[in-house]
């Protein structure tokens, strides 16, 4: 596979970046006006419930669909004006499918390959090289019908790749894949990040996919970008979440006075039960545990965890990300 040399500066640039629906004659404002910056090289999620404007923002930046307002640059190209320029730049893999079930895996690597202008020969040297990268060497004289769930997603990858694009837009790529599957082809994408310097990006809702493999996680709700950063300084920022009980409620009102003094502390009582949100909760806890003992309220339980991205998008939501993704959102479905 071709090795990317990184460029300075933004790869893909967003500004006023909207985009309306109307569903049953109703306007529905799908992304809302999207400002990013994402420089060469970068391996950035899309994290979000169903519905949150991810897979449509993908679809304007990839020219499937114009945006309503604002505008975006991939590649120094506009995404408009430009897009022939911009598709020869990018590879993208949809949520369904791209290889014709009764085909086989080989042929469909080539006639891609022919469709973007490679030589016969060249075709089938980029074909068998793509193969080989993703394990599928073995499988590629089957129908497509025939592969498992994750190497008909691994060959949607190689395809979207056939032309060397300088970026690859994934959009939920382990959507309906087992855990087994689901990390093979996460192996997949960071080993394609790491040797080639490729620019991906990616969308998700899947909370451990976001946070395993992504260097940059920017979160969407409600078609805006509520948060951007590495998982790791987003989940910092919230801090640990240290639960407590005690012999009586008396105690834990206790403890929560004393906890009160500790700078940047949430704390949240019920009955007998403490839980205290705070920065570097994890070193905290024992001195804390001891002064609560040497007061005369000591706890009867301890329990110290790290947070989660979901805990990152509850607390700038007021709601969890894993129970949106459970209820019926169809607002990206109108965007389909």
């Amino acid at each position: 596979m071709t090795n990317h040399t990184t460029r300075t500066g933004p790869v893909i640039r967003t500004s006023g970046l909207t985009k309306t629906f109307t569903r049953h004659k109703k306007e529905v404002r799908a992304v809302r006006g999207l400002d990013l910056e994402i420089a060469d090289g970068e391996l950035v999620a899309f994290l979000g419930p169903n519905g949150a404007g991810k897979s449509t923002t993908l679809r304007m930046l990839t020219t499937l669909v114009p945006p309503t307002a604002g505008s975006a640059e991939v590649a120094g190209h506009d995404v408009v004006r430009h897009q022939r320029e911009v598709r020869r730049a990018l590879g993208y893999v949809g949520q369904g499918n791209g290889a014709g079930h009764q085909q086989r895996g080989r042929d469909e690597l080539v006639a891609q390959a022919r469709a973007h202008g490679l030589g016969r020969a060249d075709a089938r040297r980029r074909a068998e090289e793509l193969l080989e990268a993703f394990d599928l060497t073995e499988l590629a004289d089957r129908p497509v019908s025939t592969l498992s769930g994750g190497q008909r997603r691994r060959l949607d990858v190689a395809i979207g790749l056939v032309h060397a694009p300088r970026i690859l837009f994934l959009d939920e790529p382990s959507t309906g894949l087992d855990p087994q599957n689901r990390v093979n082809l996460q192996e997949q994408v960071q080993r394609l990040h790491r040797e080639l310097g490729t620019t991906i990006v990616l969308t998700t809702h899947y909370l451990e996919e976001a946070d395993a493999i992504a260097g940059r996680v920017v979160v969407i709700d409600h078609g805006v970008v509520i948060a951007d950063d590495t998982a790791a300084r987003l989940k910092s920022a919230l801090g640990d979440l240290v639960s407590l009980g005690f012999a009586s409620p008396a105690h834990a009102a206790a403890a929560a006075e004393r906890a009160a003094r500790i700078d940047g502390a949430s704390i949240t009582v019920s009955g007998a039960d403490l839980r205290v949100r705070v920065a570097h909760g994890r070193d905290l806890a024992a001195s804390y545990v001891a002064d609560l003992a040497a007061a005369g309220t000591p706890a009867t339980r301890l329990e110290v965890v790290g947070p989660t991205l979901d805990d990152v998008f509850l607390d700038l939501t007021g709601r969890s990300l894993r129970e949106s993704n459970e209820s019926t959102d169809t607002t990206e479905g109108a965007a389909a």
